[in-house]
This record gives C-alpha cells, sequence and structure tokens, in this order.
C-alpha cells in the first residue's frame, strides 16, 4: 500500500477480511466478506449474500466489483478504530 494513497482508500484496504455491503447504481445489494480490493476500488467479495433490487435473495461464492458500478460502499463501524485512523488523529492533534 502506497504512503500517496488517500484516507478512503487505505481504510477501503483496512476492510480486507471483514464483511462490507456494496450497493450497485442499479440497486442491487451485495454483502460479504471482502477478500481483496484495488487502489482503484475495485474489490472481490467472497460468501456473498446478494439481494436483487426486486427482492430475491440468493448466495454467491465469488463476485468482483468494478467501481464503476458502485453506488455506496458500507464498512464495519469496527474500523473506525484501525491503526491508520488513531495515527492520522493524533497528526491532526498534534
Amino acid at each position: 500500500m502506497s504512503r500517496s494513497l488517500g484516507i478512503p482508500v487505505k481504510l477501503l484496504h483496512e476492510a480486507s477480511g471483514h464483511f462490507i455491503t456494496v450497493e450497485l447504481k442499479s440497486g442491487e445489494l451485495y454483502r460479504g466478506s471482502m477478500a481483496k480490493c484495488k487502489d482503484n476500488w475495485n474489490c472481490q467479495l467472497e460468501n456473498i449474500t446478494f439481494t436483487a433490487k426486486e427482492g430475491k435473495v440468493l448466495q454467491l461464492e465469488h463476485v468482483f466489483i468494478r467501481v464503476s458500478k458502485v453506488g455506496l460502499t458500507v464498512i464495519p463501524d469496527r474500523l473506525k478504530n484501525a491503526p491508520m485512523l488513531k495515527r492520522l488523529d493524533a497528526k491532526i492533534k498534534g
């Protein structure tokens, strides 16, 4: 991970291994464990619960999501205590 990456990208990398929710611009929802993410925000999820905009729910093993299709990404609340954010908070305060 490069030092020149912005805070949102670093936070997305911190979410690897955690369950996240991704809502596409089309209204479809994917909730699963983030396996990988790239600096351009494209990400791969595993063990996904997919909810179509009509409400149909499916279980999927792997999904690759392109950032151009993403409307919203929800990361776990526990990442607010991520070491990267603590270092940033210390820089801001001090």
